[in-house]
């Protein structure tokens, strides 16, 4: 199966659990779980758009590392952000890992063309998932939500991305 038609299976599946929840009258998930860098983050699923898998992105001049570049999606050409490069962190990508990066982007109700380029999408997590949470941290950026953590020790940092299309940082892409 190609890495193409198994992101089609997976998103496939995310909107049947999706309309499933709906129609039970409770929305299970809350969030779309990623990984970047190593590190697990939870985008709140209104602010997530469409999952691409990875794709070839045109390096635009004069801008700062995190950003790299422009990708046409579906004939709409979206910036495209290393989200682990932003973060300030290192991306762990393998060969392997490569074959796992994908582009999500911000739902358009944001108005934010862009893209995040995460290194692996984890599923649907909800509330459930989780055994405590912590407050974010007072020194983190505002974009930080709460963190949360798994019955396995895992930790989660929730990431909203309707307040990282409003940080300045996240804004300012020229070097």
């Amino acid at each position: 199966m190609s890495k193409r038609e198994a992101l089609r299976e997976f998103q496939a599946r995310i909107v049947t659990r999706l309309q499933s929840a709906r129609a039970q009258g409770a929305l299970v998930a809350s969030w779309l779980a990623v990984e970047s860098a190593g590190q697990s983050y939870l985008v709140p699923l209104g602010h997530a758009g469409e999952i691409f898998p990875g794709t070839s992105v045109q390096p635009v001049p004069h801008t700062l590392g995190w950003f790299l570049g422009v990708a046409n999606l579906r004939g709409s050409l979206v910036g495209v952000v290393d989200l682990a490069a932003l973060l300030h962190a290192t991306p762990r990508r393998d060969e392997q890992a490569l074959s796992e990066i994908s582009l999500l982007t911000f739902n358009p109700a944001l108005e934010v063309n862009a893209a995040l380029l995460v290194d692996r999408l984890l599923g649907l997590r909800s509330a459930q998932d989780f055994v405590a949470s912590e407050p974010p941290a007072e020194d983190g950026p505002s974009y930080f939500g709460a963190t949360y953590l798994d019955a396995h020790g895992a930790r989660w940092r929730e990431l909203n991305l309707q307040l990282l299309a409003q940080d300045s940082t996240f804004l300012s892409i020229n070097a």
